[in-house]
């Protein structure tokens, strides 16, 4: 592998369709992309925890930070249709810390520009 990329994505409001939106993202680069290895902990997160229990989502929550802090991407990939409230958290952390964020859509990537002037 020559490159970890952290796929943002959102997941709140039709959570059961944005789940298998992210599954078929993970497949399309495991299948297209050999170099690139996708990571979405919040995916396994989601599964194995209710996200309607405060304590779970915070724990599911601070796992997503744990990498970031570590740094364990080296890329951060935007997909979906809109920039969500955790997603505006992991864009940001990502741009603090050098981390390049890649929109993969032009309306992400108008979004993002727009978030980044407003963060200036």
């Amino acid at each position: 592998m020559k490159k970890i990329v952290y796929i943002c994505h959102p997941v709140s409001g039709d959570v059961k369709g944005n789940m298998e939106k992210i599954r078929d993202i993970s497949r399309s680069i495991n299948l297209s992309h050999p170099d690139i290895c996708p990571i979405a902990p919040y995916f396994l997160d989601c599964h194995a925890m209710d996200d309607n229990s405060r304590v779970e989502r915070s724990r599911g929550i601070r796992n997503g930070i744990y990498l970031f802090d570590r740094k364990v991407m080296d890329e951060v990939w935007l997909y979906g249709d809109r920039i969500s409230k955790g997603m505006n958290y992991e864009i940001l952390k990502a741009h603090d810390m050098g981390i390049p964020v890649v929109p993969k859509s032009e309306e992400l990537k108008q979004l993002f520009l727009q978030m980044i002037k407003a963060a200036a």
